[in-house]
């Protein structure tokens, strides 16, 4: 039998409901209210810029990219600033955060197991799923014991709710007093800029898997939308994400939107972030194309049938994956001359190089094969 889940008993819980519910009703009615008897300063605005920017980025680049998916590491003082900025953004403590996250992309989609699964609709992946304590939602720690053992995350969690007070109403409090516009800055920097956040954060859990393509995969219902990323600096790529999970980017374009990315490499090449996991251009190249020869097939299957391009595409599908094979031979010569190290290293450079340069003339191949499909589908009258 289907659980019924609109009907699905659980209690409410009330601190996360009160904070989310005044600050955006502060939001939608103190805000404006203020803003058009007194108005704002040019520094109230600067100021909400720049909270804005960081907590999106202490999530991103922070709670996402490096204690998630372990994506890169960082030095203290880059994880210390992403861990306060992080928490300025109030939802929850790095190890909370995560332990969610990873259970996300474990249970992509399942209704029991996903904590904001969007299968039990928008509102409850957007929103709903913390305004009562789930079953789905229940922690296991047992998820996040390489978090358990960073200092940084281990102080954050201890002290969340002081930090979460001092960068959401001391700081904003004290700017405010320093440039004469206290509750300016205070309902902008700290109140509209703290629903903002909530919400475009949360476009990811809802919208993003709703919303867009899946040019990687459609094994789960996370899609790459480019508004999106606009909104979340760069966390809109969600398909590639899901598919791609350990890669330090989601634009993996260099004109796609992604601020998280352009950051963690800014910081690598100061010196402060390291070990950046990019995923091998193949790989990219061979779920790209598994895609759009999934579409083909489909196409076709919902014609009456063409024998002419079913067979020009089985020939196309044949040499992919002759090419994969290629691929896979390619990587285990790696490993076995990783093995071999021993020898002369002047023979092991040469042989790495020529690795690369088939590697290389591999991607290539992929790239123009995608070319030639697209167009023999673009083709296709079925």
């Amino acid at each position: 039998m289907t659980k019924d889940y609109k009907s699905e008993q659980a209690p409410v819980n009330w601190p996360v409901s009160l904070v989310l519910g005044l600050t955006f009703l502060a939001a939608v009615t103190i805000v404006p209210w203020y803003g058009f008897v007194h108005g704002f300063s040019n520094w109230a605005w600067i100021f909400f810029a720049i909270f804005l920017v960081a907590s999106g980025i202490g999530i991103g680049s922070g709670y996402h990219r490096l204690w998630s998916h372990r994506a890169y590491e960082a030095n203290w003082v880059m994880r210390l600033y992403l861990a306060i900025a992080g928490g300025m953004a109030l939802q929850n403590s790095i190890l909370v955060w995560c332990i969610r996250h990873r259970f996300h992309h474990r249970d992509v989609d399942n209704n029991e197991k996903d904590p904001y699964s969007i299968g039990r609709g928008f509102w409850f992946a957007h929103i709903g799923w913390m305004l009562k304590d789930y079953e789905s939602g229940r922690l296991d720690w047992s998820v996040v014991p390489d978090l358990e053992r960073d200092p940084i995350v281990a102080w954050q969690h201890k002290y969340y709710w002081p930090l979460v007070a001092v960068t959401n109403i001391g700081l904003p409090l004290l700017l405010g007093w320093m440039v004469g516009d206290v509750w300016g800055v205070l309902l902008l920097a700290g109140i509209l800029r703290l629903v903002v956040s909530h919400h475009v954060t949360f476009f990811i859990n809802s919208l993003a898997h709703m919303w867009g393509s899946r040019p990687y995969t459609d094994e789960n219902s996370a899609r790459d939308n480019w508004f999106l990323a606009i909104v979340t600096y760069g966390e809109g790529y969600h398909n590639f994400h899901h598919l791609f999970q350990s890669d330090y980017r989601n634009g993996i374009r260099w004109w796609q939107y992604d601020i998280n990315k352009w950051f963690i490499a800014t910081c690598a090449w100061l010196g402060m972030a390291k070990n950046l996991k990019r995923t091998p251009d193949f790989k990219i190249q061979r779920a790209r194309l598994a895609m759009i020869f999934k579409k083909a097939q489909a196409k076709i299957e919902r014609s009456s049938g063409n024998s002419r391009w079913r067979e020009l595409l089985e020939n196309e599908y044949t040499q992919f994956k002759e090419t994969v094979n290629q691929w896979q031979q390619l990587q285990l010569e790696r490993v076995q001359q990783g093995m071999q190290q021993g020898r002369q290293k002047l023979a092991y450079a040469i042989d790495q190089s020529n690795l690369t340069v088939r590697y290389r003339e591999l991607e290539r191949e992929l790239r123009m094969q995608r070319k030639r499909v697209i167009m023999l589908t673009a083709q296709f009258v079925g």
